[in-house]
């Protein structure tokens, strides 16, 4: 029974102080995660402007978001210039990948790519998938095999990148098992392993022990198991010791904590359902996300 760990990293804050922590403490727990990076300027004072979206402010009041992420980097792209992560923490990156975690690309301009996307077009889309690509192939010297983006938010552009840029499978979505998307009848030949728990910033304030809520919600999985999507900026500083509570409780209850490629590789002898990709929202997260819809029988 395998719960896959995917961390991703939105800031560079989170990438110069979340995420050696969150290896140490991986290694300690004899656990393996993936780390997915945004690569190109953190510009997090941007995410202002959806304020007007339904659910922001709920989420930033639930979260204490200035708590986590510090002021100065909620300046970052207004009164304060965005710090370029890719060129800035490239060796911290590569530590990662030789401490023995997988890596891959979470995104470029994290805040640029969740106040957009969802109504951009090829054009813009394949230009911010693109520069991740290569920032990606300049700081480890390979090219990404995986892609998770930004707050599960897409559109049927990037979705058919995720096929051409070559990679091996993907986790944009939020869903309940692994599947072959389908967008507008099209079948995308790059596999879908969607976050299929809700994440820790999402069930803060609507239960007093957010970890427990948590690992109730895990109880009797699929056969599949689990994706649980983490930040470096939660997990990985103030909140080390509920997501340390976490491993304990899912260790005891039998599963296997596992990088992305390890929770891939164990279901490349199954034939993967396709199903239809929907956009919606979800409690707790504010805007569009990306998710697993019907299956599709087309």
């Amino acid at each position: 029974m395998k719960l896959a760990l995917k961390i991703d990293v939105d800031t560079f804050r989170g990438t110069r102080e979340g995420i050696l922590p969150l290896v140490s403490l991986l290694q300690k727990m004899e656990a393996q995660a993936t780390f997915l990076f945004s690569l190109g300027k953190d510009h997090t004072g941007w995410a202002m402007k959806r304020v007007f979206k339904p659910g922001f402010m709920k989420k930033v009041s639930r979260t204490s978001v200035l708590e986590h992420y510090g002021l100065k980097t909620l300046l970052y792209g207004t009164l304060l210039p965005g710090p370029d992560i890719g060129r800035r923490c490239g060796e911290l990156m590569r530590q990662v990948r030789s401490e023995g975690f997988e890596v891959g690309i979470h995104t470029w301009d994290h805040v640029k790519w969740q106040n957009n996307v969802f109504e951009q077009d090829a054009d813009w889309t394949e230009r911010e998938m693109l520069a991740a690509c290569k920032r990606f192939e300049s700081v480890f010297g390979e090219p990404a095999h995986l892609h998770g983006a930004a707050g599960w938010q897409m559109n049927p552009h990037a979705f058919r990148l995720t096929q051409k840029l070559g990679f091996r499978y993907a986790s944009d979505t939020r869903g309940i098992s692994p599947f072959i998307p389908v967008q507008d009848a099209e079948i995308i030949a790059c596999p879908q392993l969607p976050t299929t728990l809700p994440t820790l910033d999402e069930v803060m304030g609507l239960d007093d022990d957010a970890a427990s809520h948590l690992l109730k919600l895990s109880e009797n999985p699929r056969k599949t198991g689990h994706v649980y999507t983490l930040h470096a900026e939660l997990e990985g500083m103030k909140l080390i010791g509920t997501f340390e509570k976490l491993l304990l409780g899912w260790k005891s209850m039998g599963y296997e904590l596992v990088s992305m490629q390890q929770y891939f590789e164990s279901l490349t002898d199954e034939s993967l359902p396709r199903h239809e990709v929907v956009y919606g929202e979800i409690p707790g997260r504010a805007g569009m996300l990306a998710l697993q819809g019907n299956e599709f029988l087309g």
